[in-house]
């Protein structure tokens, strides 16, 4: 296995799509058409009905006070729209939708909207019904049991069960899941310009945190601050974010939901931040960014490490690769350059077979992406692991989230990391297991350094892939000019 550090050769065949408010998107006159082919193709893979319900918002104190509503993602794959209260039913190439107009009240605290019908219209129903129609239409269908309290109420009521596949005798929805997972896998046009979209405006946030950090920086201000920056951007192109951003000087906390820290000279900000369309599309996109603009020797030292591991990487993401042995790569081209800063000691290989690399590099090389920023993790590691294969309870594996042999049409993250958590290096079982494995004064040079991930979205495509998000700089010296130029601008 290869570890020398190595740049990516990956492939820039297809030129990134200009940025459009989702509003053209859902309007473009290929959506009932791209709608009409996912049935079509569903349709390959099962010969029953499929009830499938967008969802219901949720109060966060009182009734009329709602967290921002987001339609199930099954729901938008087949219906295109970010539906409130909806269902359709789909069998063969045929799609009915369920939902009720509004009402007096809705019109009046929330203005007009479209009708039923004209809704329909937009997504090529081949009838619109109001709800209570299910009572009588939504017999023997498939469902996916849903999550949604209010929703398993209107399901149990209108049909009088829960979940229902006629053809197997069983009450599970596993024919169904798998049908769907193999149907969102595999990208078709209308899903890729939509994650195009969600991606153009992702790389234009990051450029504005980066822009925004000197001025952060100079006046004391906190984390929030370029969050803000960062999510004004998706906010102005009317998309929402995908997820929870991570904007942090604690890099080293994996999933960081906290802002309040000042920006200081030394730090590193890992901005792990993705916008998605009103359609639900998804980009992830991770940089780390010195706040001065200049990465520290040691900083520097070990970004190079992550990111030989991230360039590789995407350099082996091909069709019939499997992905985790490209976690392996990440994993070996991690352990390697921590042997050259003289961090951990010993062969790269048995370090690595021992899980030494894990306490820098705890978690997998990437994910699926696409209707959910972790595409289909609603149903477990159905999607992301292949048949017949699961997780490991190994220190260095347990949290790899992919393990398929890479097609034509997928969508996937690779985002190496290195992190100095706690409460793994201070753990007394990791600091006996790895006594003889890790040089802790040597470690002890590299503070400065909390964490580092590098992260791009990239489509797997016939002839190897194409990184998506490659119009945002990875090199420590590409990001450093880019924030000159970015802090230039901004004085003019």
């Amino acid at each position: 296995m290869q570890t020398a550090p190595t740049r990516a050769a990956a492939s820039q065949s297809s030129a990134q799509s200009p940025i459009q408010s989702p509003a053209q998107s859902l309007a473009a006159p290929s959506l009932v058409h791209t709608l009409l082919a996912r049935r079509r193709r569903l349709a390959q893979q099962i010969d029953f009905p499929v009830l499938l319900w967008s969802g219901t918002a949720k109060s966060r104190n009182f009734a009329a006070n709602i967290y921002p509503y987001r339609a199930s993602s099954h729901f938008l794959y087949f219906a295109g729209l970010p539906l409130e209260n909806a269902a359709i039913r789909i069998e063969g190439d045929q799609l009915m939708l369920f939902m009720d107009d509004a009402t007096a009240d809705d019109v009046l605290w929330h203005g007009p909207g479209p009708s039923r019908n004209d809704i329909a219209e937009q997504i090529g129903a081949t009838a619109a019904h109001p709800l209570k129609a299910l009572a009588d239409l939504g017999q023997g269908v498939a469902t996916f049991g849903e999550k949604d309290e209010t929703v398993q109420m209107l399901e149990q009521a209108m049909l009088q069960r829960s979940i229902v596949i006629p053809r197997h005798g069983v009450r599970s929805n596993q024919t169904l899941e798998k049908a769907i997972v193999q149907l969102r896998m595999i990208h078709d046009e209308g899903s890729l310009a939509a994650i195009r979209q969600a991606i153009a405006v992702t790389v234009s946030a990051h450029k504005a945190g980066m822009a925004a950090t000197p001025a952060v920086l100079a006046k004391q201000g906190i984390e929030a601050q370029v969050r803000a920056a960062m999510e004004g951007v998706i906010m102005a192109h009317d998309m929402t974010c995908a997820y929870g951003s991570i904007v942090t000087i604690a890099g080293e906390v994996l999933h960081n939901n906290h802002y309040h820290q000042p920006l200081s000279a030394g730090d590193l900000l890992l901005a792990d931040v993705g916008a998605e369309t009103t359609g639900g599309w998804a980009a992830d996109i991770t940089r780390t960014w010195p706040v001065t603009g200049k990465f520290s020797s040691t900083q520097r030292d070990l970004y190079d490490v992550v990111l030989a591991a991230h360039d590789f990487c995407i350099e082996k993401a091909q069709p019939g690769a499997e992905y985790a042995d490209i976690h392996q790569i990440a994993c070996q081209i991690m352990a390697a350059g921590l042997v050259e800063l003289g961090i951990l000691k010993g062969d790269p290989e048995a370090l690595v077979a021992d899980d030494a690399h894990a306490l820098f590099f705890p978690h997998g090389v990437g994910h699926l992406m696409g209707l959910d920023v972790h595409d289909m993790e609603d149903l477990g590691d159905l999607a992301g692991y292949a048949e017949g294969r699961g997780r490991s309870d190994r220190f260095g594996l347990a949290f790899l989230r992919l393990n398929r042999v890479l097609a034509p049409g997928m969508v996937i993250t690779i985002e190496p990391g290195f992190y100095q958590v706690p409460a793994i290096l201070n753990d007394p079982k990791n600091r006996d297991r790895y006594a003889q494995s890790v040089n802790w004064e040597r470690l002890e040079q590299f503070a400065d350094v909390r964490g580092i991930r590098i992260e791009d979205d990239i489509l797997i495509t016939e002839q190897g892939n194409e990184v998506l998000s490659r119009d945002l700089p990875t090199a420590a010296s590409a990001i450093e000019d880019l924030m000159m130029n970015l802090k230039q601008t901004a004085a003019l």
